[in-house]
């Protein structure tokens, strides 16, 4: 899909404002000032009207050839490869040739050391990306829009966070983005929705191009990406989990080659944690200040423990629901560790919530990791037990679609009726 370049959206903020120099610990510890330069600023304002070429171009041919028809090659050559499909088009086969070819600069051990250590973390890691990385994001508005226009408010917020757990959980598993592995493919359908909603929601009424630029576009799926990255190593150190420069470096690669699967430029990708730091940073100078949006989101995803019910609910009714008030208090917590008091009030959370949980728990987590140094027995066990808890708490999310990733329903953007 092309689009002629523009004038920036008008939820950018203006350059001068982008460019405030930060301190100096924060030019130490990044390495420099995170303000964008003209060019870096620029280059981020104009990825605002950029999609996703490869995947964009393949969708206006399945929309020319119909859509219904070739959707269901592409999912049959998702499934299992282009020879599956017999006679293939050739855009079908321009596309798998690409996805299908890995990258030179992959590197499957580092993939597979930051599997392991996502599993090391247990639960520390859904909470991170659950309370700081996604309930931080509904600060920026900009971003909001698409989510609101495709249905985050009202399918709820138990079934999205289903859906990208889904997905994330996906992605970390052992091998999980080999080409026929969950992670890989539950990857490239997300891809095609992204593609979906960008085609479709960019002409509904509802939709200001002018302000929010195209939706789903480059920097803001950077900006998301670099969350799993670089927004969860943040957390879970602040939650007593030391992490290594290999780490580090590892867990960076894994959602290096997610978002080069996603569809993400190879220009946005980044190798280091200080250098995502630096990119995140910028990004949020293209997002306007938290809204309306801001505020349903956020008390949405607030209040979703409250409404997960577990197995046993009604042979325990009361310590069913004292259970979920304080999974629903540990959670504000968390994101009171992160967020202060102005950021929690623009979300709709409530006022005088203090980090009771992770300052807690962040003792026995540093002592239970550390233990993980010093034989590769103890770090085999954590990362089993971890990956048992991560299961679990995926497992308590309300998700009704069958597959457990997204299925856009007929009022969706990207919503296609089968062949």
């Amino acid at each position: 899909m092309s689009t002629s370049r523009r004038q920036a959206p008008r939820r950018v903020r203006p350059f001068e404002k982008a460019t405030i120099s930060k301190p100096a610990w924060m030019r130490a510890l990044l390495g420099r000032d995170p303000s964008p330069s003209r060019e870096e600023y620029e280059a981020l304002v104009d990825a605002l009207w950029d999609g996703d070429q490869p995947m964009d171009t393949l969708l206006d041919w399945m929309y020319e050839e119909g859509v219904s028809e070739m959707r269901g090659m592409f999912e049959r050559a998702l499934a299992s490869g282009i020879d599956a499909v017999p006679d293939a088009p050739q855009p079908l086969r321009d596309f798998f040739a690409m996805i299908d070819t890995q990258p030179a600069w992959l590197d499957k051990s580092l993939l597979d050391e930051g599997v392991r250590f996502t599993h090391r973390i247990g639960l520390a890691g859904p909470f991170i990306l659950r309370d700081f990385a996604l309930m931080g994001g509904y600060l920026l508005s900009g971003f909001n829009q698409a989510l609101v226009l495709t249905g985050a408010l009202n399918k709820g917020a138990g079934r999205r966070i289903a859906e990208t757990g889904k997905w994330w959980m996906d992605c970390t598993d052992h091998n999980g983005l080999e080409r026929f592995a969950d992670g890989f493919k539950t990857t490239l359908h997300v891809r095609f929705v992204h593609a979906l909603v960008r085609r479709n929601l960019q002409n509904r009424e509802e939709w200001d191009n002018e302000q929010w630029g195209l939706p789903v576009n480059q920097t803001d799926t950077v900006a998301t990406y670099l969350a799993f990255g670089v927004v969860m190593l943040m957390g879970v150190r602040a939650m007593g989990i030391p992490v290594t420069q290999r780490e580090s470096r590892a867990v960076m690669h894994l959602w290096k080659y997610a978002s080069w699967l996603m569809g993400v430029e190879e220009k946005w990708l980044v190798d280091s944690e200080r250098d995502g730091l630096v990119l995140l940073y910028q990004t949020y100078m293209t997002q306007s200040k938290p809204d309306w949006t801001s505020k349903e989101l956020g008390r949405a995803l607030a209040e979703e423990p409250l409404s997960r019910k577990y197995p046993w609910q009604k042979k325990h009714p009361l310590l069913h629901k004292l259970l979920l008030k304080t999974l629903y208090h540990q959670h504000l917590s968390t994101t009171s560790l992160f967020l202060n008091k102005e950021q929690r009030d623009s979300l709709g959370l409530p006022a005088n919530i203090k980090p009771w949980y992770p300052l807690l728990t962040a003792g026995p987590r540093f002592l239970m990791y550390t233990s993980g140094r010093f034989s590769e027995k103890r770090r085999k066990l954590l990362e089993e037990r971890g990956r048992k808890a991560q299961v679990w708490a995926m497992g308590t999310m309300k998700n009704k679609s069958k597959s457990g990733i997204i299925e856009p329903g007929k009022n969706h953007p990207a919503y296609v009726r089968s062949a």
